[in-house]
């Protein structure tokens, strides 16, 4: 279990997830998971496809309820908070692409607002200053009147990010946010999350399959396998052999020394 300290966002007390199957029975995907989420830190989640990364962000997320354990935000359960008070607390970012037709950027990014504009979602101007404060963060202030089917996939997904921000959210989770992207853009995406989460101090949690980069980029990974979750920085994992584990078969080689893949020719 990780060491507990006074930055930790969110804390997973034994936590189990899965969902429930035929006639009712429990499929557990992982059982007993300890561990925290910082203010300030990008940590990645990693592992095979099948796996459950998905599950578990759905279930820290509040999409789909635990088994057993405890998920503490700010030191409360995550049951404890209603539906409002946790579109305060954490922004999602989703794989799929925004289906949004003749919206700007602008008023996309402005739905994020809707925790606090009340029912008829009218912007104050405290309101369209988060907007355009949120907007350049992620650099994207030239696209702001474009229509978002002009866009490209990494512009696109920048305005879902700038969405989460304008939330104005502690906690951050994306789901895969470098899918669809070319390399180029998959590097400029993970430098982005690292700069927000030390420039704004929000504890930003991702799932991905970009190993390399996240060896590169992430202050912490969480492995998950088939019968543990290894948490640690880089380094940490390499030395202990869990990206070992992860990554090695037949003519594929995990470098704990270079913190790279080696595929021997």
């Amino acid at each position: 279990m990780e060491t507990i300290t006074t930055k930790d966002t969110i804390r997973l007390e034994h936590l189990g997830i899965g969902y429930l199957g035929k006639k009712g029975h429990e499929k557990i995907i992982a059982r007993d998971i300890n561990a925290s989420l910082r203010a300030g830190e990008l940590t990645c989640l990693i592992g095979p496809n099948g796996i459950g990364k998905s599950t578990l962000l759905r279930t820290l997320c509040a999409f789909q309820p635990r088994l057993s354990g405890k998920i503490m935000l700010h030191g409360k359960d995550l049951d404890t908070y209603t539906e409002k008070e946790l579109a305060r607390l954490i922004g999602i970012v989703l794989t799929h692409k925004p289906d949004i037709q003749n919206m700007t950027v602008k008023e996309l990014v402005g739905l994020g607002r809707s925790p606090y504009t009340g029912f008829w979602g009218t912007l104050s101007a405290n309101d369209r200053q988060v907007v355009d404060e949120s907007i350049s963060m992620v650099g994207i202030s030239n696209l702001s009147n474009r229509m978002i089917q002009t866009l490209s996939d990494g512009e696109r997904q920048k305005v879902m990010i700038a969405k989460a921000l304008a939330q104005q959210t502690p906690v951050v989770f994306l789901d895969e946010p470098t899918a669809f992207l070319d390399f180029p853009s998959k590097v400029e995406m993970m430098q982005l999350l690292l700069r927000l989460s030390r420039t704004t101090q929000k504890t930003i949690f991702l799932s991905t399959h970009d190993l390399e980069l996240t060896l590169q980029i992430a202050d912490k990974i969480w492995l998950m396998e088939r019968d543990r979750i290894s948490i640690g920085t880089p380094s940490t994992l390499a030395a202990e052999g869990a990206l070992n584990r992860f990554v090695e078969r037949d003519g594929i080689v995990f470098d704990r020394e270079q913190l790279r893949v080696i595929i021997p020719s």
